[in-house]
């Protein structure tokens, strides 16, 4: 399967598209204020167009956007239709496999069959999800106890068909296996707070709104193409006036940051590269 095929396949059975970068390019083909594609390390993922408003179902599109063209695929997962009684798309990012299958066992219950790619990593699960619950890339209080991400709303994962960096390309574990319900387990642990007691030591208080307030809404204003650059340049500026109070500051611009639609584990990666690149100065 190519990403052009990936494409076609995916429009066909109702899933938004749209072209990312293809590691076969010399340099990053993906776009957005602050993305610096001659410096950019983690290829194949990034979106070519503003993501959030440029995909498309219609097949003619998809071909006209990837045909002859070295592209990788993404699902918009915001922009696809509803699904069963006005349910939407949820994806489940495993980073290892039978990451979801042990976490599903944490909690007493078993993992739940449904739509899978298989990744260089692990794999994506597809579920429905009702769409009153709002959800977006939160872990809830799978944080800890999962490993991976989720995306829901306004996220995107890389389709089948791509090519991963290192060479491995994404595949359909079962092309006739549609998107099911995804478990209530499931659902519950995504809609609980997260538990933080673990990350932020007890006399550890939340900075005042007056010293990181700015940089909170510098990160929120944040758009497609540029959060994880922003939010880098905000976590240095907040580690260098509030060392101290470490916890209580990456745990602000984490949330900060999954609100945005930028998933845990990628948001906890860029936080944690400021915090060591101030700490080595």
């Amino acid at each position: 399967m190519t990403p052009l095929d990936g494409a076609l396949w995916l429009v066909r059975h109702g899933f938004a598209v749209f072209p990312t970068d293809h590691p076969g390019h010399d340099r990053c083909a993906g776009v957005g204020r602050g993305h610096d594609p001659a410096t950019c390390t983690d290829r194949g993922k990034h979106p070519c167009v503003p993501f959030t408003r440029a995909y498309t179902l219609d097949e003619d599109q998809v071909r006209r956007s990837f045909e002859g063209k070295l592209r990788n695929v993404g699902v918009a997962i915001g922009g696809c239709p509803d699904g069963p009684d006005g349910t939407r798309l949820l994806v489940v990012d495993s980073d290892r496999p039978d990451a979801i299958e042990d976490t599903a066992a944490t909690f007493g219950y078993r993992h739940t069959p449904t739509m899978r790619v298989t990744t260089a990593k692990g794999y994506h699960d597809y579920y429905w999800a009702p769409a009153s619950l709002g959800l977006g890339n939160g872990l809830g209080q799978l944080r800890g106890k999962f490993d991976g991400d989720v995306r829901g709303g306004r996220g995107y994962v890389i389709g089948p068909g791509s090519v991963h960096a290192s060479g491995v390309v994404y595949e359909l574990a079962d092309p006739e296996h549609p998107p099911v319900p995804a478990p209530a387990w499931l659902l519950t642990a995504l809609q609980a707070a997260p538990d933080r007691r673990a990350e932020v030591p007890a006399q550890a208080s939340r900075p005042t709104s007056g010293r990181l307030g700015p940089l909170l809404r510098f990160v929120l204003e944040s758009q497609s193409g540029e959060r994880n650059t922003r939010l880098f340049w905000a976590s240095c500026r907040a580690f260098e006036q509030a060392t101290a109070e470490h916890p209580a500051v990456a745990a602000a611009l984490l949330d900060a940051a999954t609100h945005i639609g930028l998933s845990e584990g990628e948001a906890r990666h860029t936080i944690t590269s400021a915090y060591r690149s101030r700490a080595a100065r």
